[in-house]
């Protein structure tokens, strides 16, 4: 196993007029002097491309990045394939890694405004007969990465249609993809991360590694709060500060034999906290892996 960090621990998960709280070249330094050995892409274009791309990792490897695709609308399926390709370019510039190692596709669906609004199981999610297509598209999805050479997992998510555990199952069932178990996300939407490690073990290709705080979902579906406010209330909160047994979780991983990417990550907005602090959670969220003897 080898540990990164993503760029959504800085608050960067999007790129719009405005610009990111911190450089591309800042937060590769940070998470490099935290002892980080990849980083995760996040937006397409934040971290460069081609030669860019491998100048400004200097050292550092890729361990995948993220796109969301509206597997349940065909048509918007088709148009957001150019997003895809475009994204498997990014990882086919970044540098050489062994295998186990090579940056993941870390493909996902975008959030619907229902359970955007009341994460956490606490809306509709799709109906029964939408289950097929929708798990179709995520098939064509993983193949079209696995004809460029890369595997790809799919992350559920709060917010979205793979959201709780019995989503994950559903999805797990209908298709072959591997999945990007995420411990925080799996918590606030009712699942146990130790026990999915066990029971998914033979899907799991990419894991990110991260805290959540149940009380403060709570308190946000009480206030009519959505899951960006979640994140911005620090819903997501620093290793160790939530309800995640992480220790449970390193000592999983190394039952299972789980030998790839464990990233960290501590989603946040931007402008909520600051650059500085958002820098130092991250050096102590390395830590507190490494004390695990990861």
């Amino acid at each position: 196993m080898r540990v990164a960090n993503a760029p959504v621990s800085f608050g960067v998960f999007e790129l719009s007029d405005a610009p990111p709280p911190l450089s591309a070249d800042r937060m590769v330094r940070a998470l490099a002097d935290a002892g980080y050995e990849g980083i995760d892409m996040g937006p397409l274009g934040y971290l460069g491309t081609g030669d860019e791309l491998v100048k400004r990792l200097d050292g550092l490897l890729l361990a995948g990045g993220w796109v969301d695709l509206r597997y349940n609308d065909a048509t918007a399926f088709e148009q957001g394939l150019r997003g895809l390709d475009a994204a498997l370019d990014v990882f086919a510039a970044a540098p050489p890694a062994p295998a186990n190692l090579a940056p993941r596709p870390t493909i996902a669906c975008s959030g619907t405004p229902e359970r955007f609004a009341r994460p956490g199981g606490n809306a509709p999610g799709l109906e029964a007969a939408d289950w097929p297509g929708y798990a179709a598209r995520v098939q064509i999805a993983a193949d079209r990465c696995r004809e460029r050479g890369f595997e790809p997992a799919f992350h559920h998510h709060l917010g979205t249609y793979v959201e709780t555990p019995e989503d994950v199952e559903r999805l797990l069932e209908l298709t072959d993809v591997q999945l990007c178990l995420d411990t925080g996300h799996l918590l606030l939407a009712g699942g146990d991360p130790v026990s999915a490690l066990r029971d998914w073990s033979a899907r799991v290709g990419h894991v990110h590694i991260k805290d959540g705080d149940t009380s403060i979902l709570a308190q946000a579906l009480q206030d009519g709060a959505d899951l960006r406010e979640i994140m911005g209330r620090g819903g997501f909160a620093q290793l160790g500060e939530g309800e995640l047994d992480l220790p449970g979780v390193v000592r999983t991983l190394g039952e299972i034999g789980y030998d790839g990417w464990v990233i960290i990550e501590q989603d946040t907005l931007p402008g909520r906290r600051t650059v500085e602090r958002n820098i130092a959670d991250q050096a102590a969220n390395r830590e507190k892996l490494r004390e695990l003897g990861l």
